[in-house]
């Protein structure tokens, strides 16, 4: 069933849609991430113009997060002061992020940045958790006991402390803030959470202990994530209702099979099938950057 869908100016099945949505629902379910930063270039191959991509998936990061994130606080573990500070950071990348957004846009070069940033995030971020998935799974054949975190790094040492009673540290603000800062230019170029950089960041930056990292993640990830739908939205106007709603749909759907599947396999194989999917992503959209496109150049006269 054809749709169309004004924002994006492009006719596309309803049921593809529905089918992205449900594929990144899987994704959301199995390896527990909010799946952003698969569901834009997705929407590229489908043929959404990436600057109507990037706004309209913060709306399906804000949704997800938000669903996640109370099972979070009824278990405790989000550190409220901590996602404060990191969402005082966010919100000031987002206002970064769109400036840097709308002034290529005015350009004319927003689309090559985007497909850019996914491209080196994607890469870099697939290559890590591939390597890093290998090397958990030899250690686990092989028997031996992985070496604990320092809790203690030079991070610990820079001024403007502040205690976090709930993650048990006592660090500066300077960190966690410029944390947030990128974590919100990646949330308005890239149209992500940005859970796929804050979460290692928080865990072997800021030293927090894993059972809160998440919760205080998704904390940060609803407000930057609905802030920055709001300026594309009255800046851009390039949020697609219709196009959100089905990606919701299709999310709800399959995060509910997601689930299930995940618990039939171990921590090391759904990572290590994560990472191989990030790279196959990214290597898709490197090949559109790299081939040859059918038309070179247009002719065009003005009177």
């Amino acid at each position: 069933m054809q749709i169309y869908l004004p924002i994006a100016e492009v006719s596309v099945n309803a049921f593809l849609l529905l089918g992205l949505g449900g594929i990144v629902g899987i994704l959301s379910g199995m390896f527990g991430v909010g799946g952003g930063f698969l569901i834009t270039p997705l929407l590229f191959f489908v043929g959404i113009p990436p600057a109507v991509a990037v706004a309209t998936s913060t709306n399906q990061i804000v949704a997800s997060s938000f669903s996640a994130l109370l099972a979070h606080l009824k278990r405790r573990t989000v550190d409220f002061r901590m996602g404060w500070v990191l969402l005082a950071g966010g919100l000031v990348g987002s206002g970064i992020g769109m400036f840097i957004f709308n002034y290529l846009k005015s350009l004319g070069q927003v689309d090559l940045l985007v497909r850019l940033c996914y491209v080196v995030f994607l890469g870099v971020i697939g290559g890590m958790m591939f390597f890093e998935s290998l090397r958990a799974i030899r250690q686990t054949r092989s028997g031996k006991v992985v070496a604990k975190r320092k809790k203690h790094n030079w991070i610990h040492g820079l001024p403007l402390k502040m205690r976090f009673r709930t993650s048990g540290l006592y660090i500066s603000v300077i960190p966690p803030v410029l944390v947030g800062v990128a974590v919100g230019i990646l949330a308005a170029i890239m149209g992500v959470g940005g859970g796929f950089i804050m979460v290692p960041a928080m865990i072997y930056l800021l030293g927090m202990p894993t059972k809160v990292v998440v919760g205080t993640s998704l904390f940060q990830i609803i407000f930057v994530a609905a802030f920055t739908t709001m300026l594309h939205a009255t800046t851009n106007y390039t949020v697609d209702i219709v196009l959100a709603v089905l990606l919701l749909i299709g999310g709800v759907i399959g995060a509910q099979f997601g689930t299930s599947l995940g618990t039939k396999l171990k921590a090391e194989q759904l990572r290590i099938l994560l990472a191989l999917l990030v790279l196959v992503v990214c290597g898709k959209l490197a090949l559109e950057l790299l081939l040859q496109p059918a038309e070179l150049y247009s002719v065009g006269f003005t009177s």
